[in-house]
């Protein structure tokens, strides 16, 4: 069965500056949360067609990570996420190559969006995932899955929050 999610935050930063960060695979460990111990294992990067930034992973980039599924136990998980589709400051999509699930898509969107007199950025996480095995896969969703993908996305939405709060939004990722 496929589930969606969308997950859609306003931050007060400037769209380049938003998009470059997020499309800078080696930021990732940095939105996630810490008990997940992620660790980017191999990226390839395709720069886009554009003359965009070789940190950017256009169309054709591979990332692999790896990150702990619960905080007390010290199994990993390895996740390949091959860039399927890039937009300069607008999107990128990524489907997953191996990995836990079933089918993966995820589509990150940015828009810029004027708010009270200040410019800033939407950020927009479209999710369609198969988790597989039938109707267990259901119940695995339910009681584990969905919920961790929501605890997951409202900590990066924090985290980001902080990360334009503190001014290391253009900082290089460590």
């Amino acid at each position: 069965m496929v589930y969606r999610f969308q997950f859609e935050q306003w931050v007060p930063a400037r769209l380049e500056s938003v998009f470059r960060f997020f499309a800078d695979p080696n930021n990732l460990p940095r939105l996630m949360p810490p008990w997940m111990q992620v660790r980017i294992e191999t990226v390839h990067i395709v720069p886009p067609d554009v003359g965009a930034s070789n940190h950017f992973a256009g169309a054709g980039s591979v990332l692999t990570a790896s990150y702990r599924t619960t905080p007390l136990l010290p199994f990993r998980i390895t996740s390949e996420a091959r860039i399927t589709d890039f937009g300069l400051n607008d999107y990128f999509e990524d489907i997953q190559g191996k990995g836990p699930f079933k089918t993966w898509h995820h589509r990150h969107a940015f828009l810029r969006e004027v708010r009270n007199g200040v410019d800033g950025t939407v950020v927009r996480d479209e999710i369609e995932y198969d988790p597989g095995f039938g109707p267990l896969g259901g119940v695995g969703n339910s009681l584990f899955i969905a919920p961790q993908m929501r605890r997951t996305f409202d900590h990066r939405q924090k985290t980001l929050e902080e990360i334009i709060r503190r001014g290391e939004l253009d900082a290089p990722a460590r």
